[in-house]
């Protein structure tokens, strides 16, 4: 327990940065003596439960190098039917003191390493580097706690340094780690990038690497989160070679049966799929790799999809929902998006919810800002780990939290035709109230409960704002002190009986503060609740008048004008898409209308002050 806490602690230094990662890191099967060294175990019931006792789910290239980290956790909770090795350590538990690291030559990829993680003949990977510690983290705990202990954790690599980092952070936390040499970036790659593409040759390598040797596997990528045992489900299919996700956003079957394979008109999802080492899927293991390599612009999953897609069907039977595929042989299932859930089966749709059903995984795809999108969304449905200091208002946010209950009028709401300008009038409402917000929090040096991710310099847009998911306070991991130190903030009209400048509380817990008050009011009353750790204002409507230093408001202005992202989409227009402005009641009839030309295709420039917010 102590180790996990350590390690969760040490991830609020890292600064990672995700993507969609759609890579493995694997070239050549090394055959070599396997090192069996003191950090390889499997935990018994009781090291898994203290482990995560503390810690809640809810129920989104033609050049390889030859470089792969592996982490390999296998975690029991202690079924009576499991056996396990004797010489096997509990997770989390560190080497013994005054001990030495291995070299890294020691930590060999083999047949017999994957042998001794397998179970009913699977094993689950996935994938990533140093900065994805955090993503790693919450898969494989995800994992473990549901019971799922046949698990390999591999290390992707780029053109950098090698990252013994990672595998050095994992072995001293008492979780091993396998090395097969090479060099390894510990930064994230943006989506479409050469290293992005040559991630994607990785994958393929890693399965055409392992089919051969006759184990099934189960890959996805590290920003899927497992939020029920897979490996029943998978088992209704023992015919299949290949069941795949897809992208799929409109249920095709209301039960827990594969999805309808000729209803499905999406991409299929090479985030999650389970392959089986069946002559056709080594087959198509190797056509896949081969026609990656041979081309450095072809995304992984494109190539995956013609590939398979060269045949499809007949269906195999009337029954399993399975459809022949490839080449005619290879027999495909489609796992249902309802409980296989993309990011808008799950957090837009709900569709598991809709239909009454449990959802085994989501994937956080069908977001639109990079990796903080994918934590963020990960946040809001209380399935991410983070370290206890995210819960808690201590040194490292040292002003507390903010929040604010927003203010929506019922007409806005349920009055008049739905319509691109209700939208925005809806929209534009609740952004101004979060512009205010904005502007508080960062007056008062507080973490506004709400959103907005990017993070950008200083010097140009002012002090950085820190934000926390909506659902932060329903978090059971939120330390109860902090609930406990909470100041209910209603704004009420200046004049008005009891409604004046004064740092003292009608009744416990309450103040009344002054609509369109000043920087210096804001200073001077809230200087005497510095030590109380939530803040929650009644609302945000005329709360604050702005800054009082120009500089500040400008650079305040620029930031906040690069939170807001756009609407789409506009038919029969090019560009064809409206840009959300955060200032747009500062501009005399406003409409919503998408640029005219692709010039006028950028974010809303900067707008001279006007002194209200």
């Amino acid at each position: 327990m102590a180790s996990w806490n350590n390690l969760l602690k040490d991830m609020a230094n890292y600064k990672p940065v995700f993507l969609t990662i759609y890579a493995a890191v694997v070239v050549g099967v090394v055959v070599s003596s396997f090192y069996v060294f003191s950090a390889v175990y499997s935990s018994s019931s009781s090291s898994s439960s203290s482990s995560s006792s503390s810690l809640w789910f809810s129920p989104a290239q033609n050049q390889v190098s030859n470089c792969s980290h592996l982490t390999v956790v296998n975690v029991s909770l202690g079924s009576a039917s499991q056996t396990q090795s004797k010489s096997m350590m509990p997770i989390w538990e560190v080497p013994p003191s005054g001990s030495k690291m291995p070299p890294l030559k020691t930590f060999k990829l083999t047949k017999e390493l994957v042998q001794q993680r397998v179970k009913d003949n699977v094993v689950v990977v996935t994938f990533g580097n140093y900065a994805f510690m955090d993503f790693i983290l919450t898969w494989v705990k995800h994992l473990t706690d549901l019971g799922v202990d046949n698990l390999l954790v591999e290390l992707n690599c780029d053109a950098g340094a090698m990252d013994t980092k990672m595998v050095e952070a994992l072995y001293w936390k008492g979780v091993p780690v396998f090395d097969m040499g090479g060099h390894m970036s510990t930064i994230d790659v943006g989506w479409g990038s050469k290293a992005f593409h040559k991630m994607g040759r990785q994958k393929v390598i890693l399965i055409d690497a392992i089919l051969p040797m006759g184990f099934e596997i189960l890959m996805c990528d590290t920003d899927v989160v497992w939020l029920k045992n897979p490996l029943p489900y998978l088992a209704r299919f023992p015919e299949a070679d290949i069941l795949t996700s897809t992208d799929q956003v409109v249920p095709t079957v209301v039960e827990d049966s594969l999805d309808n394979w000729q209803q499905v008109g999406a991409a299929y999802n090479i985030g999650i799929f389970h392959w089986r080492p069946s002559n056709s899927a080594k087959q198509l293991a190797r056509e896949w790799k081969e026609l990656l390599l041979a081309d450095a612009n072809l995304w992984d999953q494109n190539g995956f999809n013609d590939l398979v897609r060269r045949q499809l069907g007949p269906s195999v039977d009337e029954e399993s929902g399975l459809a022949y595929a490839y080449d005619g042989n290879l027999k495909l299932g489609l796992l249902p998006a309802s409980i296989f859930c993309s990011g808008h089966t799950y957090f837009v749709q709900a569709m598991y919810q809709q239909l009454r059903l449990e959802p085994y995984a989501v994937h956080t795809t069908f977001q639109y800002a990079g990796t903080e999108g994918k934590r963020h969304r990960l946040r809001e449905a209380m399935v991410f780990y983070d370290p206890p200091d995210y819960y808690n208002a201590s040194e490292s946010y040292a002003g507390g939290f903010l929040t604010f209950k927003p203010s929506i009028p019922k007409s806005l709401l349920l009055d008049g035709e739905h319509n691109l300008e209700s939208h925005f009038d809806l929209v534009n409402y609740q952004i101004k109230q979060i512009r205010t917000a904005l502007a508080v929090a960062s007056l008062l040096n507080r973490t506004l409960v709400k959103t907005m991710l990017n993070e950008l310099p200083e010097d140009e847009f002012g002090p950085p704002i820190r934000i926390r998911e909506y659902s932060l306070f329903a978090n059971p991991s939120m330390p109860k002190k902090v609930k406990e130190s909470w100041l209910d903030v209603n704004l009420c009209q200046e004049g008005s009986r009891g409604c004046e400048v004064s740092n003292s509380t009608s009744q416990a817990g309450v103040l009344k503060f002054p609509k369109r008050s000043s920087e210096e009011t804001y200073k001077t009353v809230f200087s005497s609740f510095k030590d109380v750790k939530v803040i929650q204002f009644s609302s945000m409507q005329d709360a604050f008048t702005g800054f009082a230093d120009k500089s500040r408001e400008d650079k305040f202005r620029k930031r906040v004008k690069a939170y807001t992202g756009l609407w789409c989409c506009v038919e029969n227009h090019t560009p064809g898409h409206i840009l959300y402005d955060i200032y747009w009641d500062e501009k005399p009839n406003w409409k919503p209308k998408p640029p005219q030309t692709p010039e006028e295709d950028h974010p809303p420039a900067l707008t001279p002050l006007t002194g209200t917010y």
